[in-house]
């Protein structure tokens, strides 16, 4: 892709960002390894704050400019969230929740992630990318039909048994 296409998508990303109410500033962006951000997340869901550690991460990086492979920026994100600061920095001078991390990057590998964001519905089908809210409510309908055809087969005598884990194909 050009510059001059990768400038255009992320104007495009802005764009759809602010449609629903979220302010992304791709040209003050800090690009950095994200690593160290990524265990500060499994951190934060130890104590039960992971949703609020990647949110505060997601609009330091997205929205404010922050360097969130910096370890300064990191404790004081952080803090904000409630984590403690002496803990955290601890935390980011060790290997602590490398494993983790790793143990996520290889279930992202399995299902074929390449790039975010990535939407893994129902644990069988997929969305990649910034779609439009269209694009989701057709997915969900449409999985909607299948699993209903899917499910009305099981209904039949000698059909498929189907349950929220798959459907079995009886022995005949």
């Amino acid at each position: 892709m050009s510059v001059e296409q990768a400038k255009a998508n992320s104007r495009n990303l802005e764009k759809m960002a602010a449609e629903v109410g979220l302010e992304f500033n791709f040209d003050t962006q800090i690009l950095t390894n994200t690593f160290d951000a990524h265990r500060l997340v499994m951190f934060a869901n130890k104590q039960g704050l992971m949703h609020e550690m990647t949110d505060r991460i997601l609009r330091a990086y997205f929205t404010e400019g922050k360097h969130i492979g910096d370890h300064t920026t990191l404790v004081q994100l952080a803090e904000e969230v409630g984590l403690n600061g002496e803990s955290v920095k601890e935390m980011l001078s060790s290997t602590d929740m490398s494993g983790e991390v790793r143990e996520d990057e290889g279930l992202a590998a399995q299902y074929g992630i390449r790039s975010i964001p990535f939407f893994i519905l129902n644990k069988k089908y997929s969305l990649t990318g910034a779609q439009p809210t269209e694009t989701f409510i057709q997915a969900l309908n449409q999985i909607k039909a299948e699993e209903s055809a899917i499910t009305d087969l099981g209904d039949q005598d000698g059909g498929l048994s189907c349950d929220e884990n798959g459907c079995e194909i009886p022995k005949k």
